[in-house]
This record gives structure tokens, sequence and C-alpha cells, in this order.
């Protein structure tokens, strides 16, 4: 990508149409276009870039808010360099042309191609992930939808069960065990579940490998004496579970097959023995799983939503998207504080919070330095985040410097310092 332009494009994105307003190295508007959100019009729009403009692409910026689409995808496959700006500082760079706060779209489209000519640092440049990227990121956002789901179902079926004050309960209190689904499955209605045979109870409970309950203790449970419901509930009840328990078991399967074919796509992103044509990623994925706290979700969402970051090795902005980074204030008089940040990828966030909190318990380095930071007087939460960016930290350097984790370099290095 080349670090000097002579022409700048702003685009002010729609889902009907876009706003294009062409700029040169001066600041002047050389054409403004309003493109349809179609094929024809945008590869219209392109062209009519290199006529006025009569150069290269690699030499014609292009600014807008939203990074992803297919526009932007389009824009890049014909070789134009793309740059991003959050719509927050967009915001601000509009004062420059209206102070009252008047908003338009071409005045944005605009705003957008003179602050990419100005103050192209507070852009980051947009570079199309890899294909196995963008897999992996819709995989891991479909196991989180799927796990979402399945929560929502297995709430409804305990609902359902707890109206009848349903022995199962006391077996699985959330209701969110498949082997209670296979049960449910076949005997859906509330009279059915006393009478249930042992042969059956065990040919589930071996199905889903199961060995904390026997038939027997099933049995016994269900047998015992539950307070009475009104006449009907049980068909009710009985209706509503038969409708729920195939949702829960199809959601459960669907989770399932995605959480394998991620484990896969790792597998292909984590070669035994890496050369020197690998991509970063290749190599990112074996450095990551190698540390302490880091299973299958965390790695993939590492990989599929701050593959920018990681890829550049750039600890700033690593830690910024995470929510690891404060954000710190002081104006004046007012005393100088610290307070968390809330502008960041939420993904992220839970992935780095279970990452820290899986490795305390794993990781002695990791947990001593939580007991320090909770000596200190700060609670739970804020010490984890704490901890999240201590592994950050040593992520960026295992990955600039391509080695594993080895602890016992951290506990050498402090010997040395004690």
């Amino acid at each position: 990508m080349s670090d000097t332009f002579a022409w700048y494009v702003g685009i002010d994105w729609g889902s009907e149409e876009h706003h294009f307003c062409l700029l040169d190295a001066n600041g002047r508007v050389c054409g403004t276009r309003v493109v349809a959100h179609t094929a024809d019009a945008v590869y219209a729009a392109l062209q009519w870039v290199r006529e006025q403009t009569g150069a290269a692409p690699e030499v014609v910026a292009v600014g807008l808010e939203t990074p992803r689409g297919a526009l932007v995808d389009t824009v890049i496959e014909h070789r134009f360099a793309v740059f991003a700006l959050n719509p927050k500082q967009l915001d601000r760079f509009r004062d420059r042309f209206t102070a009252g706060g008047a908003k338009d779209d071409p005045r944005d489209a605009h705003a957008v191609a003179d602050a990419l000519r100005t103050d192209r640092r507070a852009f980051r440049a947009v570079r199309p992930d890899d294909p196995p990227v963008i897999h992996l990121r819709e995989l891991s956002r479909l196991v989180e939808e799927l796990q979402v789901e399945e929560g929502r179902l297995a709430n409804r079926l305990r609902e359902q069960l707890y109206r009848v004050d349903a022995a199962w309960l006391t077996l699985s209190p959330a209701a969110d065990e498949p082997w209670l689904w296979t049960v449910l499955a076949e005997t859906p209605h509330p009279d059915a579940w006393p009478p249930l045979s042992r042969r059956r109870l065990t040919s589930a409970l071996r199905a889903h490998r199961i060995r904390r309950l026997t038939a027997e203790a099933i049995v016994t449970t269900l047998r015992r004496p539950r307070l009475s419901v009104a006449a009907g509930v049980g068909d009710a009840v009985a209706a509503r579970i038969a409708a729920l328990v195939p949702q829960l078991i199809l959601v459960h399967q669907q989770r399932t097959t995605t959480e394998r074919q991620i484990d896969q796509l790792l597998e292909t992103l984590a070669p035994a023995e890496a050369t020197t044509g690998d991509r970063h990623e290749h190599r990112d994925v074996e450095i990551l799983r190698s540390l302490p706290g880091v299973g299958r979700m965390v790695t993939a969402t590492m990989l599929a939503e701050a593959s920018g970051p990681v890829a550049d090795r750039d600890y700033a902005m690593l830690r910024a998207y995470t929510g690891a980074a404060p954000i710190t204030k002081r104006s004046g008089k007012r005393v100088f504080f610290v307070q968390m940040r809330y502008a960041c990828k939420h993904r992220l966030r839970q992935a780095v919070y279970h990452w820290a909190r899986t490795s305390i318990q794993h990781d002695h380095a990791a947990r001593a330095y939580y007991d320090a930071l909770r000596a200190r007087g700060h609670h739970h939460a804020r010490a984890l985040r704490s901890v999240a960016d201590r592994w950050l930290r040593i992520l960026v350097a295992m990955l600039t410097t391509r080695t594993l984790y080895d602890p016992s370099r951290l506990r050498s290095s402090a010997s040395a310092t004690a």
C-alpha cells in the first residue's frame, strides 16, 4: 500500500445508495456522485474515479465508516487503498464544515475525504481477511448464538417442568442435559414418568455416558409423591414439552457440529511444522493454544475478532479491542482517575475474561499476580482485567519471537529478580 496519495475519495455508505466525494491533494472538490447499491452502478462509479483522476488506483485513498461489506470488498478488489474511521471520530471531523451540527450524506462523504487527506493517522487501513479467518469468525459467532438459543430453550423447558413439580428438576436442576431431553422426547406427558422402565432409563444414560446417576435412583426419585396440579395442566405441559425438546436436540446437535468444525479448522491453521512461507495465523494458532486458560473458543475468538492486531503484533490496539486498556481522565483541577473501558469488542472482552479466569486456576504466576492485586484492594473483575492485560503482553511477545509458552522461564526470571 502506498504511503502517499494524490487523490481522496469519501464514501457515505447507505443500504440503497452511496454518496461519493472526490478531492485532490489540496482539498479541492473535484466531483460528487450518488451511486445506487448495484453492481453496475458501483463499477461505473469506480470507473468514474479513474477517469476523473487519470491515476492508478494505488494512489487513490478511499475512506468510509463501515469497514466491511460487499462495497468495501469491491473497492479493494479494484486495487484502491481503503481506510476506515470510527463514526464518533467522523462526528468530530464533521464540525469542520458545520458548527451548528447539521448532517447530511453529501457532507459526510466530504468530511470523510477531507479527514483522510489531513489526518490519515486517525484512520486504519482495511485489509481483507484470509478465507479461513472469515470462516472461523462465522463459526465462532454461530456457536455463541446457538449457546444462547439453547439456554433459552432449556429455561422454557425448566419452566414447564416446574409447572407440574416434576422430579426431573431434582436430577437436572437446569433441565439442560441431553440425556433428559432423550427421555422426554419419548415420554413428554407427566403421567408417563413414574412408570418409566429401568431399561429405557439405562439406555438413555448409557447413550450419553452419564455415570453420576443410575436408573434405580431415577426411578426412585420419579415415584416419590409430588404436588398436585389442576386438571388439564398435564396435557398442556406435554404439548409444550413435545414441541420444545426436538428444538433443544436440534440446536444442541448444531452447536456440537459447529464446535467440531472449529476444531478441524484450527487444526488446518496450525500445522505441525511451520515453514517460511506460512502466513502469520498458521503459527499463531499453535502459540495461542500453548497459553494456560486458552481453549477452543478463546483461540477462535482471538484469531477471528482480532485478526488485524494479532497479525500486526499491536499490543496497544489488542488491549483496546479487548477492553483491557483502561480509560484515564484528567481536566484542570479535576483529580486524575481511571475507569473501565466500555467501547470495545464485546466478544473479545468475554474471551479474555474467561481466559484470565481459567488461567488463575492452572498457572501459578497468574494466580500470584491475581492474589497480589486482590491484596491491594482490587475487586475480582478489576483484577481479572489486569491478569488479561498481562496475558496480552505475554502473547504479543511470544508472537513477535514466535515461541511457545514456557512457564519455567517466568519462574526462573522471578527467582533471578528475587
